[in-house]
């Protein structure tokens, strides 16, 4: 079966949206401190920055993507796939503050 050419316009548009946009996931993690939002950070993110919550924003040390609304479903996957690792360390300073 033969994929027609318009169907793979939208996927890589999305994809090089977000690439160029950078994943807000990659962001908050790499600037997560002790007592930073680690689980569904990137998601928490994207969904503060397209409600354009200022005050959400702000407990964030990272800026949102510039595509916000693009990076979500990205996002969402992203912090899905790293979830085993973002819970015991959320988990581990709540008990050991």
């Amino acid at each position: 079966m033969k994929i027609p050419r318009s169907i793979w316009i939208v996927p890589v548009a999305v994809l090089s949206l977000s690439l160029s946009s950078g994943c807000a996931t990659y962001r908050t993690i790499s600037t997560a401190e002790q007592g930073s939002s680690k689980v569904f950070s990137g998601t928490r993110l994207d969904v503060s920055a397209i409600r354009g919550d200022e005050v959400a924003l702000r407990k964030f040390k990272a800026d949102p993507p510039r595509y916000p609304l693009v990076d979500l479903p990205l996002s969402i996957g992203f912090d899905i796939a790293i979830l085993p690792l973002t819970v015991p360390i959320a988990t581990g300073e709540l008990l050991f503050k």
